[in-house]
């Protein structure tokens, strides 16, 4: 399957694409198929929803705001466009009512207390995200049953498409695009990078064939414009904002304070040289904060490092010599080829393969992006892609509390810095080097299978369990 710079980033909202939004589009896409779809045999008029989250939707739902998430979803609502306000009355109906009111169907009984469960005992086989929604006639009889999986990003499959997925692999992706018009249609790092030479086309370049292959070349330029926007404007929200996040954990916003600091020392020759790293850090933690506090942002492959490319990005525009407006969507475009090799190849999700699939994969996606604005080689691109997600192999995705909130946020600083880090390296050679990224896909895939199930988006191991105790 294609996908888009717009499937790898996607405007929604925190705190987690994947427990957050996925879910929420799980819960839309059932009232799709009430609408649409067959009922069972035997089976009356539908009458009630009700809904089980397992796995690592269960472990951390209550911190992802998973619950929530799905009892919007079941409202009729969808990541890209909600609105915050209309929600919350639309949820405080429900529960004065117990009863969905949607537009193509009768009136659906749902308690959003007694009929979402949440199921730590039953992890699901196909992916540590599951959900199973159920709908019920007058008598109690089954009406639908669908399984859905939130496999990161904010991507969402039944158990069905899962299954089809799972058994096409790169050949059948290659045929796939290939059969669809898609000029370069590369599978691989190393297809990518011999497409690049045979047609004497840059990585962005590419990237832009294939996205025009289904829209105008207009279209794509206005759709980019909108995605870097989306994710200056979240920088500027984070940058504004301080208090309390929410959750429990009292967390406080720091990136404003941060901000300020750097503000004032500006022009002043009082800043070390290493302050760089502190405006890639506070651009990022701005996002991250946003993100924690349920605010709009662009997943980047993920919510949970949603903080990553907005800040190799805006590093570029206010920090890099020469930057331009197409720098920044070539940077885009180069970016998203790479999470869409990873995330074809490997993971980007937290509960799937820990947090080296999330900020280790937004790290490389910000490194390729960066070293092609900064006029780097199809060769240098991808080094800096595998420099940056090597040094990210084995991270844990351990959130205490469940919260996008610890280490979250200061992760994204530290992915942003050696993003930027790994796109100087590989310009400062020629393209040549040892392990190529393919194989470093494939490494972070393994580690995923063998991390253990504790670090993986459970709250059951590493920091999550390791609290103050004071």
């Amino acid at each position: 399957m294609f996908l888009s710079i717009f499937d790898i980033f996607k405007i929604g909202i925190g705190p987690s694409s994947s427990h957050t939004m996925g879910p929420m589009t799980a819960a839309a896409r059932f009232l799709d198929a009430l609408r649409t779809g067959e009922r069972e045999p035997g089976a009356g008029e539908v009458a009630s929803v009700e809904a089980s989250l397992h796995g690592s939707l269960a472990f951390t739902g209550k911190g992802h705001a998973t619950d929530r998430a799905v009892v919007l979803g079941l409202l009729g609502f969808v990541p890209a466009t909600l609105d915050p306000d209309a929600a919350t009355e639309a949820e405080a109906r429900l529960r004065e009512t117990r009863t969905l009111a949607l537009e193509g169907l009768p009136p659906l009984a749902f308690d959003p207390d007694r009929d979402l469960v949440f199921d730590f005992e039953r992890t699901l086989p196909g992916h540590a995200n599951g959900m199973i929604l159920r709908a019920r006639d007058g008598a109690g009889a089954l009406y639908m049953e669908e399984t859905y999986y939130s496999i990161g990003g904010g991507f969402v499959l039944t158990a069905a498409e899962l299954r089809t997925r799972d058994t096409g692999g790169a050949s059948a992706l290659h045929a796939d695009k290939q059969a669809a018009g898609f000029p370069y249609p590369f599978g691989s790092a190393a297809e990518m990078l011999e497409m690049g030479a045979k047609y004497g086309r840059s990585i962005a370049q590419m990237k832009a064939a294939n996205e025009q292959a289904q829209m105008a070349a207009d279209e794509l330029t206005r759709g980019l414009d909108r995605l870097r926007d989306a994710m200056f404007d979240c920088i500027d929200r984070g940058l504004r904002m301080s208090g309390e996040l929410p959750g429990g954990l009292r967390v406080r916003r720091r990136a404003r304070a941060i901000h300020e600091q750097l503000q004032a020392e500006s022009g002043r020759n009082l800043a070390q040289p290493h302050v760089v790293n502190d405006w890639l850090s506070v651009y990022a933690m701005a996002v991250n904060e946003e993100n924690a506090a349920g605010g709009k942002v662009v997943t980047a492959p993920t919510n949970g490092a949603a903080g990553v490319v907005p800040a190799v990005l805006r590093y570029y525009r206010d920090h890099c010599i020469g930057a331009t407006e197409q720098g920044m969507r070539d940077f885009l475009l180069a970016a998203a080829a790479i999470g869409g090799l990873i995330k074809h190849n490997a993971s980007i999700s937290g509960a799937e393969v820990g947090c080296q699939g999330e900020v280790g994969s937004a790290a490389a996606m910000a490194a390729a992006g960066l070293c092609a604005a900064l006029g780097g080689t199809n060769a240098q691109v991808e080094n800096a892609a595998e420099i940056a997600l090597e040094h990210h192999l084995g991270m844990t995705c351990d959130p205490v509390g469940g919260l996008v909130q610890v280490p979250c946020i200061e992760r994204n600083g530290l992915g942003a810095i050696k993003a930027v880090s790994a796109a100087s390296l590989a310009l400062r050679g020629d393209g040549t080097h040892f392990m190529p990224l393919d194989n470093c896909i494939e490494a972070m895939r393994q580690t995923g299978v063998d991390m253990g199930h504790k670090y993986k988006e459970t709250s059951l191991g590493g920091l999550a369990v390791n609290l103050p105790e004071c």
